[in-house]
């Protein structure tokens, strides 16, 4: 039996994590593990590890009280992670744990927010809200590159100039690296159309060959070699939103997932099948997509 009064120091050991994961993945069960850990001393459970079921149970029934379901079920793999690599026998699986789990879903039943689909008639009206600046250069390239090829934030920031290949057409050939449903980099192909193409050339021709990176930061209009933040998508498109006056709702209910939700939407729209949108966005759950074109569904018949 392995004694509850053991230190044992997870932190050490999530370094073996790294590089397997998401530095996003790895923010998420430190969080998580940490947030078990505060919960226990709270409670006057003086060792986190290794969890009794009994314990774990009253911490997620004690979570699903204010927290979604998926953000428990979250802290429960966390917690189970950490139990695989102290090697520790793992409570996780006990039947009272997925009891537990059915509890919180039922109790708390919370549809996902979806964030407003950035479609062409809102893409139009953004790009041409920006200004002529290099900041409004990199914006415009940006918003209309993540639409056509209905990127992910974490995809489109992590673009380089090796994954952009012009075309004798003029339009642009992209290699989409990797992606959270792409964990290993096998990466997908697509194109644009030669408007798009012509948007990031402009930018390409301000920011210059020196950049390793397609979309950088900018500091009193100097260009700097590392790549964006995801929370920068975000804000352009927003800002975007403010500029073209929409209300304070709208522009709350874009995002930066708003460019792939948008053009999911418009290929809907135009009579493209769930599976060419799966295979043109990268996919992998039929579940998450059906979320994205409901607002779509509803416009087509309207």
């Amino acid at each position: 039996m392995v004694s509850g009064n053991l230190d044992y120091d997870w932190r050490s050991e999530f370094q073996r994590l790294e590089g397997a994961y998401s530095p996003a993945t790895m923010r998420s069960y430190r969080a998580d593990v940490e947030a078990f850990e505060d919960w226990c001393g709270e409670h006057g459970i003086e060792a986190p590890f290794p969890a009794s079921v009994e314990t774990l149970c009253r911490f997620l029934e004690d979570q699903g009280r204010t927290k979604a379901p998926s953000t428990v079920q979250r802290r429960l793999y966390a917690v189970r992670k950490v139990h695989r690599l102290l090697r520790l026998p793992d409570p996780t699986y006990d039947e009272d744990i997925n009891l537990a789990m059915r509890k919180v879903r039922r109790a708390r039943s919370i549809r996902p927010r979806q964030a407003e689909g950035l479609t062409r008639k809102y893409l139009d009206r953004f790009l041409e809200s920006e200004p002529d600046t290099p900041w409004g250069l990199r914006n415009r390239a940006m918003m209309a590159l993540g639409y056509e090829l209905l990127t992910r934030r974490s995809e489109l920031i992590a673009l380089r100039n090796d994954d952009v290949t012009e075309r004798a057409d003029g339009t642009l050939r992209v290699l989409i690296r990797r992606s959270k449903a792409d964990p290993f980099g096998l990466g997908r192909i697509a194109f644009t159309s030669k408007r798009t193409a012509d948007l990031v050339k402009e930018w390409l021709a301000y920011r210059g060959p020196e950049i390793e990176w397609l979309f950088c930061p900018i500091n009193h209009g100097k260009v700097i070699d590392r790549c964006l933040e995801t929370t920068t998508v975000r804000r352009v498109i927003k800002e975007a939103a403010q500029r073209c006056g929409l209300r304070a709702d709208q522009v709350a209910s874009f995002s930066g997932h708003s460019m792939r939700v948008g053009a999911a939407q418009d290929l809907l729209k135009r009579g493209f099948d769930t599976a060419a949108i799966m295979r043109a966005g990268g996919w992998k759950s039929v579940n998450v997509l059906a979320r994205y074109l409901e607002k779509a569904e509803h416009n087509v018949w309207v």
